[in-house]
């Protein structure tokens, strides 16, 4: 892949939204094999969706962030704990920095809505990745869409 420059901006209309499902659809329910029914919920509705797109057009990455009721199910209940979910990057864009960009977005999402810290179910094999960015995971190994997962958390300072 070409070294383009990229943006990362929460999604702020339906075509960004769309943008942010055809990415999941590729990267989870044609890559990984995750059910498509299990791939968009409810909470669709209510997160704060990032949009990693490169400056000439071609997205390269999505995530999204629980907050507030929508969260309390992903975070053992506290309401100041947000909940990162749905980080795709796409197959080109590994490696660039892409993902780590997108989790900043999300916790800079959380930090601005005042939550203290950011869950998230990471597949094992991602555990490294998220280490890397200050995640600790806590808790037993469990599937999730038939993938192993562990749950991380990671506090939030403000600023950064």
């Amino acid at each position: 892949m070409s070294t383009h420059a990229y943006e990362v901006r929460v999604a702020e209309d339906l075509a960004d939204l769309e943008t942010c499902f055809a990415l999941r659809k590729d990267v989870f329910v044609a890559e990984q094999g995750v059910p498509e029914d299990l791939e968009y919920d409810e909470y669709d509705a209510v997160a704060v969706h990032v949009l990693a797109v490169r400056e000439d057009g071609v997205p390269l990455g999505t995530g999204r962030l629980l907050h507030g009721a929508a969260a309390a199910t992903k975070t053992g209940g506290d309401p100041a704990v947000g909940s990162l979910g749905r980080l795709a990057v796409t197959r080109d864009a590994r490696g660039l920095g892409v993902g780590a960009a997108l989790v900043r977005a999300i916790e800079d999402a959380a930090r601005a809505r005042g939550l203290a810290a950011v869950d998230l179910h990471a597949q094992t094999h991602a555990l490294g990745f998220y280490e890397r960015l200050g995640y600790e995971a806590y808790g037993p190994e469990y599937p999730e869409a038939g993938i192993p997962h562990r749950a991380m958390r990671r506090a939030l300072r403000p600023g950064g």
